[in-house]
């Protein structure tokens, strides 16, 4: 069970990004009691905002996706490093949490996450002995993390025979595409690195195979899509090669591919290469909790055309985080600037999309903003808006953005706010990058 309490009773202050200056400081906790309004203005602007409502659809939907495709989800922590959300998604059936580096490890162990799949490397000599170290301490702490050379098998063989583990550290094959990140790039060197696995002696148990598709690209959409199929073809292939040759246990055969984008098509190449018994086949998508307003937006709705299971699912994810502005300068007939910018919000892969407008005291719900209005370009703090003459924006007025890439929007925060439908302040997360 995640232990929240050191979360919930921690004190939040004006050292918080969004919290009004001078507030007397409060437990986390009681945000809900402040009676706080972002509409109103009760909350320093800018600020990022969670939407209840669409959190409580997102995870309904990934449990129903999971439980229509029979696969596991091990959500990567990275996106959000918050150990409520992680709460949440260990709630709705999650079986562990995907991390990439020791100190996210760490704050996941701090506050109860029993199983964690590192989906990296585990090289530097400290970083590997730690890990050990906790799996020492604790029997109940189950950990699956990668290797794809005989140098990083042998580095985790090491640290368990100098440490005397009582227990195997288990290890995923990491299997990768030319041009992309880690991981073997061939059957050959795949079958090496397995057998150095298990020549290693007792400290290392192989459990399965992992590779991320995220970064195999091509000229179109179509093309993209199609690398990536053949790559989980050869994903699938190397599971297969290796079980053949008894390096892996059918039984106990994990595989794991899926970030936030195509995660289906795991679900698709798995069904049409077929191992017996079925391996558990372990998603990492990490996105889909908050979504975003465009890059996976739009990759989303392509998902639902081509996977029947996703689209008998209705409505697909919606966008739960947003960005809150306000219009502080009108220098010229088609610009507008905001107050916020590149420390507030991602921009490593689509500028901020603007999605509605509200004027304090004359409206009664925040407005669609149109089409015409766009941003430009970030500073620092500032986000500079091209509009047309006849934009009704005037300075005061409130404007809010969606994101794309909500990794890159949540390490800006330390605190983010939950909001109902008319941005009543109802709870909040805490995040630790």
């Amino acid at each position: 069970m995640m232990q929240l309490e050191e979360i919930e009773g921690s004190l939040i202050d004006d050292r918080f990004k969004g919290i009004p200056l001078g507030v007397k400081p409060f437990e986390l906790r009681d945000i809900g009691k402040q009676g706080w309004n972002v509409l109103v203005q009760d909350l320093p602007l800018p600020l990022a905002i969670l939407k209840s409502s669409a959190l409580e659809h997102n995870r309904d939907w990934m449990r129903r996706f999971l439980q229509a495709t029979g696969t596991q989800l091990y959500p990567h922590g990275k996106t959000t490093m918050s150990p409520q959300l992680f709460a949440l998604q260990l709630a709705d059936g999650a079986r562990g949490i995907s991390l990439a580096t020791v100190h996210q490890l760490a704050i996941a162990r701090r506050f109860g996450v029993q199983r964690i799949l590192l989906a990296n490397q585990l090289i530097v000599p400290s970083a590997i002995d730690s890990v050990a170290t906790l799996l020492q301490q604790d029997d109940g702490f189950e950990l699956l993390c990668l290797v794809d050379s005989a140098e990083s098998v042998r580095r985790l063989a090491d640290a368990a025979r100098r440490l005397s583990l009582r227990r195997p550290i288990e290890v995923l094959l990491e299997v990768g595409a030319a041009g992309a990140r880690c991981g073997v790039r061939d059957l050959s060197s795949a079958l090496s690195v397995a057998r150095a696995v298990t020549q290693s002696g007792s400290g290392l148990q192989l459990r399965g195979v992992e590779g991320f598709e995220g970064t195999i690209g091509g000229t179109t959409l179509e093309e993209t899509e199609a690398a990536i199929s053949r790559y989980l073809a050869f994903l699938w292939e190397v599971a297969a090669k290796c079980c053949d040759e008894g390096l892996l246990d059918r039984k106990m055969m994990l595989l794991s591919a899926g970030g936030s984008a195509f995660f289906d098509l795991v679900v698709q190449s798995g069904n049409q290469h077929l191992l017996e018994p079925r391996p558990e086949v372990i998603l990492r998508s990490g996105c889909y909790l908050t979504h975003d307003s465009f890059f996976y937006q739009q990759l989303h709705q392509r998902m639902l055309g081509r996977c029947e299971q996703a689209e008998r699912l209705g409505e697909g994810l919606r966008g739960a985080l947003e960005l809150w502005g306000c219009v502080q300068s009108r220098p010229e007939p088609t610009r507008a600037v905001l107050n916020f910018g590149k420390r507030d919000c991602s921009y490593d892969i689509h500028l901020p999309l603007l999605t509605h407008w509200f004027r304090p005291g004359e409206h009664a719900v925040p407005i669609v903003i149109p089409a015409s209005h766009r941003i430009a370009s970030l500073n620092d703090q500032h986000a500079i808006v091209d509009l047309p003459p006849e934009s009704p924006l005037r300075v005061g007025d409130l404007v809010a953005a969606g994101i794309s890439h909500p990794c890159t929007t949540f390490d800006k925060w330390q605190l983010v706010p939950l909001v109902d439908d008319a941005y009543n302040v109802t709870g909040a997360i805490r995040t630790f990058f």
